[in-house]
């Protein structure tokens, strides 16, 4: 499924390298339900992939501008932080596929919505962080996820043509953003499936980073 190997790999990281998404829908749905709102996995899959300011524009629009979205913010922060820490758990094949990008000199980067800090706290503790040539966070771009900002901002900063690059994306917005900017992008599907209006945008639909893995070694 991947024909040429590519001059560098762009990863998201929620629900593709960390398996996060999963814990804050927990999270945030708990959270909402102390604040007395009915949140469903429906409205959490609307968030998905977005930058912060998207969520909270989303978030007030579905609930009403009677909900505190600081209040929703820090509450999830604080069970996270209860039940993991600073850690965050791996995807399938996550540091396997780390491990040979590097074995093969290939560069890679991260193109995540999260802020900065924080996605360098959690790369960090699941031992990760090292060896990315560039994150672009959420706080690095004007125009967050689904807009091709972010990845094209790392192909600016990686020195390559986006059609040279090959995204990693679990989020229908990630998918979108990269599709946009013009770098081959493949789906490992997390919260949310490949859809029939997916689909086209994508270069393939892996199973999992094993696959993903397969793959490369195949295109090397």
């Amino acid at each position: 499924m991947i024909s040429v190997r590519p001059v560098a790999i762009l990863f998201d990281m929620d629900g593709l390298l960390l398996n996060t998404e999963r814990l804050i829908r927990s999270a945030m749905i708990a959270v909402m339900a102390d604040l007395g709102f009915v949140m469903t996995n429906a409205d959490y899959a609307a968030l998905i992939g977005r930058p912060e300011p998207a969520s909270h524009a989303i978030m007030l629009a579905r609930f009403g501008t009677g909900l505190d979205y600081t209040a929703v913010r820090d509450g999830v922060g604080r069970r996270m932080t209860a039940d993991w820490g600073a850690q965050r758990p791996l995807k399938t094949g996550a540091a396997a596929l780390i491990a040979q990008i590097d074995a093969a000199n290939i560069p890679r980067a991260l193109v995540t919505s999260t802020d900065g800090a924080a996605a360098r706290t959690y790369l960090r503790g699941a031992g990760l962080l090292d060896g990315f040539a560039t994150i672009i966070s959420g706080d690095d771009v004007t125009n967050g996820k689904p807009h091709l900002e972010p990845y094209l901002l790392a192909a600016h900063r990686l020195g390559i043509a986006p059609a040279a690059a090959l995204a990693l994306e679990d989020s229908h917005n990630g998918i979108i953003a990269a599709h946009a900017a013009g770098v081959p992008v493949i789906m490992v599907p997390d919260l949310l499936p490949a859809t029939p209006a997916i689909t086209p945008l994508l270069l393939a639909v892996a199973d999992d980073l094993h696959q993903v893995g397969t793959w490369l070694a195949a295109a090397a």
